[in-house]
């Protein structure tokens, strides 16, 4: 997955160009589709700089193998991203979790 077909599914699930984050939480990684999107005038990002942080988002995904649990989740949820609530899909790293928590 490459950071623009990333961006597309963001666009074909929910109509907007929403942020992206990777997070750890309690000894686990989450791939969140935050609130803030590339369309709001008060988003810290330039498109560039968008795609740019989308690229980066979508090589951690494939390097961890985990490009199809992000793109099947998004397309089967039925939340959406939310003020103050992102959707958090958890990524399974298996033996590689530990090098990401610490």
């Amino acid at each position: 997955m490459t950071g623009e077909e990333l961006h597309q599914i963001l666009l074909n699930k929910w109509g907007r160009s929403y942020d992206i984050q990777l997070r750890r939480t309690k000894g686990k990684m989450y791939f969140q589709v935050m609130w803030k999107y590339l369309e709001q005038a008060s988003f810290p990002m330039n498109e560039t700089e968008y795609l740019e942080h989308l690229d980066t988002v979508a090589n951690y995904i494939n390097s961890w193998g985990e490009s199809s649990t992000v793109k099947t989740f998004i397309v089967q949820t039925r939340e959406r991203p939310r003020l103050g609530k992102a959707v958090s899909i958890p990524l399974d790293l298996g033996e590689r979790t530990s090098e990401w928590i610490l």
